[in-house]
């Protein structure tokens, strides 16, 4: 027993004092030119990247790259749908453990700026809000209506919980605290911008906090007292003017969102810089003292039915892809870019002296998987869930369903042609009589209508939609039911009577498969069976396919559509296993019986 104590004490001083290490608290203030980390200078060198476009198993290799590359902290938002899917429900689990993330930086010696506001725009369905929102009577997003409040103040608290522990107040590592965003390209009320702050302080974050907005927009979006952050322009002078024009003539100076390039939405070219049409800016920067943050250094992939979509006045509606790669400087898989090496030789010359940067970690092993067999089917009209019947179309929230399909089905009179016209189609319809597709319908294009022909008798329509993403990005944020959201007439006759199915696809293990030929040409789900040599990265190749979502053991990969620019979807190592991997696939126009994957991403093809 002696000999035990005396091996088991030194161990106990050990654990404690390490325990005491990670709880030292620091300091991180404003001077008037400069951040001062423990009262010395500080220059953040900072990259986006968000633990949702990331598999949890990668979060510590991603953070690796950030140091490799030179980066000094990470900023991420937290998104408010993942956190509180339902009204009341949170969750904080697997991929949506927030606080794990902040954590494991810190453990890699990487400070974090957070962004928790409930909007946070980021290409993400909805910009962040939950989609129960709007099911609550009079609630506007963005605003001092007392029910936005409430619920605003419940989820802030909630986060606060987990994550302002974790301030470098605390003894963690979390920098700063963004509270709204880019307020000012929505609207100008500082009464709102300041219930933020109290809501912030009052959910326990007593650190610094922060405002950001786009250039033009600053003077509308920033709180008198708080750090006004720009986004969107590197020139030295210019961030510093605008800085101290709205904070007292003094900085310090934050470029919260540098854009070394952008994101992609369906039927558009895929967007990319050289690398070379940004050193030299990220140089001056760097030179000039001012703090940045990459928007984004790594983009992830955007899964399950997540991305958000642009829409404005006279321009069409606009649906992100699934793909975050961002031409950011490390890849959708995580592997360093000719951006990166270029990146990380910039800042290298601005390191403090004596400081190195470590390797950069080898470039992961990418696989090829040649002809997977899809051996059984489920065509999706067959073995429906009950459904909900109503006199007129119910929309996704009145049906209480976040994201996914609604089928919709009423019974009409034959033997004519006429022209059927769905009005607030939301957003990808097919048009099926008698179990057969008669056509589809894309918001995207603009497109509400089709000329249908019908048989004799009474005939069974069916019209599946896809929420494609509701928008992320300006007024019309509270214009985002999804489904048939307006009246459906056939030859300029209303069709009522409807019965609605749901199909969320949030838990694909329900899905009843035949292994029966399948010869129809209705939308289908298809299942096979793959085991690998070795695993690797992989990216299953959808060329010639038409459009569906797909999983590979149990994880929803996200979308794919043959228009482009995506034509691959990722698959990470992670989520591979040598024996028995699973792989489902949606797809709603043309299937196929096999599926092949290849080592390298395809996001630049466009179709017609």
């Amino acid at each position: 027993m002696y000999k035990i104590k005396y091996i088991l004490a030194p161990l106990l001083i050990l654990a404690m004092l390490s325990v005491n290490a990670q709880k030292t608290t620091h300091t991180f203030k404003l001077a008037d030119s400069v951040f001062l980390l423990d009262d010395k200078p500080f220059q953040m060198i900072s990259g986006e990247m968000h633990y949702t476009r990331i598999p949890r198993e990668a979060w510590r290799a991603r953070m690796k790259m950030a140091k490799a590359m030179g980066l000094n902290t990470i900023g991420t938002y937290v998104f408010w749908n993942i956190q509180e899917p339902q009204k009341g429900k949170f969750d904080f689990s697997g991929n949506a453990d927030v606080a794990e993330f902040v954590k494991i930086a810190q453990e890699e010696g990487l400070w974090v700026i957070l962004r928790p506001s409930p909007y946070v725009c980021a290409e993400w369905e909805f910009g962040g809000y939950p989609y129960w929102v709007q099911n609550e009577k009079g609630l506007i997003v963005r605003s001092k209506e007392s029910h936005y409040l409430k619920e605003y103040e419940a989820y802030i608290k909630e986060i606060g919980k987990r994550l302002a522990p974790l301030q470098v107040n605390h003894g963690g590592n979390i920098l700063m605290v963004q509270i709204e965003n880019e307020y000012g390209s929505y609207g100008a009320d500082k009464e709102y911008l300041a219930i933020n702050q109290k809501m912030f302080k009052e959910a326990g974050f007593d650190g610094l906090l922060y405002t950001c907005d786009p250039a033009a927009d600053l003077a509308k979006g920033y709180l008198p007292g708080l750090l006004p952050a720009v986004n969107g322009i590197d020139n030295p002078a210019k961030v510093k003017d605008i800085i101290r024009k709205h904070h007292d003539g003094k900085g310090p100076f934050y470029i919260a969102e540098w854009y070394p390039a952008w994101f992609d939405w369906w039927g558009t070219q895929h967007h990319t810089v050289p690398a070379a049409q940004y050193t030299g800016r990220l140089d001056s920067v760097l030179r000039a003292g001012i703090s940045i943050n990459m928007y984004m250094f790594h983009g992830g992939t955007t899964r399950g039915f997540m991305n958000g979509a642009n829409f404005k006045d006279n321009t069409p509606y606009e649906p992100q892809i699934s793909s975050y790669d961002y031409d950011a400087p490390l890849d959708e898989a995580g592997n360093a870019t000719a951006k990166f090496f270029a990146f990380r030789d910039v800042i290298k010359k601005h390191l403090p002296a004596g400081q190195a940067l470590p390797d950069v970690p080898a470039k992961k092993t990418a696989i090829t998987v040649p002809n997977i067999k899809l051996t059984s089917s489920w065509p999706i009209l067959t073995n429906l869930p009950a459904p909900k019947n109503s006199l007129k179309p119910l929309t996704f929230e009145d049906l209480h369903q976040p994201y996914g399909f609604v089928l919709y089905r009423t019974k009409v009179q034959g033997g004519k042609t006429g022209t059927l016209r769905l009005n607030g189609l939301r957003d990808f319809a097919i048009v099926m009589v008698n179990g057969s597709r008669a056509g589809t319908l894309d918001r995207r294009l603009n497109q509400d209508s089709l000329t249908v022909s019908l048989p004799k008798g009474q005939v069974t329509l069916d019209i599946l939609v896809e929420n494609l993403g509701r928008i992320n990005f300006g007024k019309y944020l509270l214009q985002n039911k999804k489904g048939l959201t307006g009246k459906v007439l056939f030859a300029g006759s209303e069709l009522q009577h409807w019965s609605m199915y749901g199909l969320p696809f949030d838990n694909i293990n329900t899905l009843k498969y035949s292994t029966a030929s399948n010869k129809t040409n209705q939308p289908v789900v298809l299942k096979g069976h793959f085991d690998l040599n070795k695993v690797g990265d992989t990216y299953l190749d959808m060329q010639d396919w038409g459009k569906g979502v797909i999983w590979v053991n149990g994880h929803n990969l996200g979308r794919y559509w043959r228009v482009g620019p995506q034509q691959t979807v990722y698959v990470p190592v992670e989520w591979l296993k040598k024996k028995g991997n699973e792989i489902v696939v949606l797809e709603l126009l043309q299937p196929h019986k096999t599926i092949s994957a290849i080592d390298k991403p395809i996001l630049d093809k466009l179709n017609n």
